[in-house]
């Protein structure tokens, strides 16, 4: 027992201690230096500058909002994939090969994606011409340097995570409830909306989490794709600590993303167990 305590004890601490080192020290660090000026007095007035600054306010509103939308569009795109590719395909074969298909673009550099992305949406790009082609448009639109320029690039390199999440989930639901919903008379339909989406909820608030979080610290495909027209927190976070090399404020930014990101996350989840708890209830 002595040694298996021991074990367990070393088992916890090399996790913990690394989240010490690479998150709780460098968080308590920025903390105190959000709260000095650049010579080394305490002061509050860093965050009296952020949030008594309506552009900060609204750069960080812009910045949930883009990372609302992606999770959103990889949602909609990753729960049928994850569907198709967990209940629709049959062959490991192919089944394999499709995931290999989905992690595939995570390989490759977020610049180069960003830059792929900016051939695709130019006025000149795939997207006008197919758009054009087709009569959507008469002409073509700019569709660069934009909020939905954001959204797609992001979406794009978000959406694997949604699709491995949601899928290793469904691929756990007991196929048994399914069937005792069709020998009942339920459809399709209904058991999908009884059964199978209610057990897959596990897997669409970790793949949202995921996708949310690093939506909102991503930096290279928004400060690419926005053409400098849109600004998001980590940019103005970059530019303080890399332009301005006013480390205090930008420190500052970086808690005030942090600290925010996690309160919505927060509500999110006790939104979430909230229904489930209801949904108990009733059934």
């Amino acid at each position: 027992m002595r040694i298996s305590r021991w074990w367990a004890l070393v088992l916890l601490g090399i996790p913990l201690a690394f989240l010490t080192a690479f998150f709780l020290v460098p968080f308590g660090v920025m903390v105190m230096a959000s709260l000095q000026t650049p010579e080394g007095a305490w002061t509050l007035a860093n965050y009296a500058r952020a949030f008594g600054d309506f552009y900060y306010w609204e750069t960080l509103l812009l910045t949930f909002r883009i990372s609302l939308w992606v999770t959103l569009v990889a949602f909609l795109i990753g729960y049928p994939l994850a569907y198709y590719i967990t209940y629709i395909v049959q062959s490991r074969t192919i089944r394999r090969l499709l995931y290999v298909v989905i992690v595939t673009p995570l390989f490759t550099s977020n610049i180069v994606r960003s830059f792929g992305w900016m051939i695709l949406l130019g006025r000149r790009g795939l997207v006008n011409n197919v758009l054009v082609g087709f009569g959507l448009i008469e002409r073509p639109v700019s569709l660069l340097n934009s909020e939905l320029s954001i959204v797609i690039g992001l979406s794009y390199i978000m959406t694997p995570f949604m699709v491995l999440t949601i899928a290793a989930v469904l691929q756990n639901i007991d196929r048994s409830l399914e069937h005792a919903a069709r020998d009942l008379g339920a459809n399709r339909a209904v058991t999908f909306a009884r059964v199978t989406f209610p057990l897959s909820l596990p897997g669409v608030v970790a793949g949202s989490l995921i996708v949310f979080t690093l939506s909102v610290s991503a930096y290279v495909t928004p400060s690419i794709l926005s053409g400098g027209k849109e600004t998001v927190m980590s940019m103005l976070i970059f530019q303080q600590y890399a332009v301005i090399f006013n480390l205090q404020f930008g420190a500052t930014l970086a808690v005030a993303l942090l600290v925010t990101t996690l309160l919505l996350i927060a509500g999110y989840l006790f939104v979430v167990e909230r229904q489930s708890r209801g949904a108990r209830r009733v059934a």
